[in-house]
């Protein structure tokens, strides 16, 4: 029997499977398709990038030990592989999925993006701080300011602008179209439990992947938050994917809590000072900070003088 494809993705937090939104859309397509299908696989929370570019979680291993590292690339495979969550769909809601996949890409990912990885307060707090903590020193030092770059740079593609920059109008914006796409899922979303019969398509995928974030994480500007939770069937459409999908996980980690975590906390806090100190005593070793003295061992080493050895000789005779 084949081994199952392996799925490598940010761990969770804030009562998520995962802090990614792509991380999150796959791994909602992986669950409802490995129920449907009674399909295998395998899933694993990378506590470190893998050694390409920074950001590219999550990241699958397939059978045939080929790695895909975009998202689209993933998606791809596992309907090649029949985890197809639009199979039931007819041809008007296929299309209809398409339309707000993409709304949800040109409206509301920007201001996703503007939230945890721009706007100044939520990322200092939040954004770099979490993943500071789950990186290996030294590349929670530097990782965190380069994929803060990499997503301003793929929201000023979303934008069509180049030049943008941070500031109170941009947020204004952003916030405003986020808010407008909010309301049109709410408005078809309804008082149904899917967008698309009975059991979640990859649109639902999608808007659990870009909502539960704002939903779950506890922002300094929550601004989005705020108008995510006024719209009730969103809120409950956020919780029931998690307890059809992740239940288990979600159970873990309300129960556990903090407790839990203090082990793997430790480990690594251990980990980090031990990296931290080679490379302090490194550095002082190289620059001559610090140096370390033979004299001890020379000494043993030095042979004997003549001179001394026949003045011992003579007062020996005497």
């Amino acid at each position: 029997m084949a081994a199952p494809d392996e799925l490598f993705c940010w761990e969770g937090d804030w009562g998520l499977p995962s802090v990614s939104t792509d991380c999150l859309v796959v791994l909602v397509r992986v669950r409802s398709a490995s129920l449907r299908r009674k399909k295998s696989s395998k899933t694993s929370h990378a506590l470190l990038l893998p050694m390409v570019s920074p950001g590219s979680l999550p990241a699958l291993r397939t059978n045939q030990n080929e790695t895909l590292s975009r998202p689209s690339d993933i998606i791809i495979h596992l309907r090649k592989q029949k985890f197809n969550a639009d199979f039931d769909l007819s041809a008007k809601e296929g299309a209809d999925s398409l339309a707000f996949i993409s709304l949800l890409e040109e409206k509301l990912m920007p201001a996703l993006i503007y939230t945890f990885w721009v706007e100044p307060k939520n990322f200092v707090e939040v954004t770099r701080r979490w993943y500071a903590e789950h990186m290996m020193f030294p590349l929670n030092f530097f990782l965190p300011g380069r994929m803060q770059s990499r997503q301003l740079e793929k929201l000023r593609l979303l934008r069509g602008d180049e030049h943008l920059e941070a500031g109170e109008e941009l947020e204004k914006e952003l916030y405003r179209d986020a808010a407008e796409c909010m309301n049109l899922l709410s408005q078809r979303l309804g008082s149904h439990k899917f967008f698309f019969g009975d059991s979640p398509s990859s649109l639902d995928a999608y808007v659990f992947g870009h909502l539960a974030p704002i939903l779950k994480c506890k922002l300094p500007n929550g601004k989005l938050q705020q108008h995510l939770k006024s719209l009730d069937n969103l809120s409950d459409f956020c919780s029931n994917i998690l307890l059809l999908y992740f239940p288990r996980d979600e159970e873990e980690r309300n129960l556990a809590g903090d407790f839990d975590n203090v082990p793997n906390k430790r480990r690594k806090q251990f980990l980090s000072a031990l990296f931290a100190l080679g490379a302090m005593l490194s550095y002082a070793l190289l620059t001559g900070m610090v140096s370390i003295q033979h004299g001890h061992q020379e000494a043993l080493e030095e042979p004997p003088d003549p001179e001394h050895i026949g003045a011992h000789e003579e007062e020996g005779d005497g």
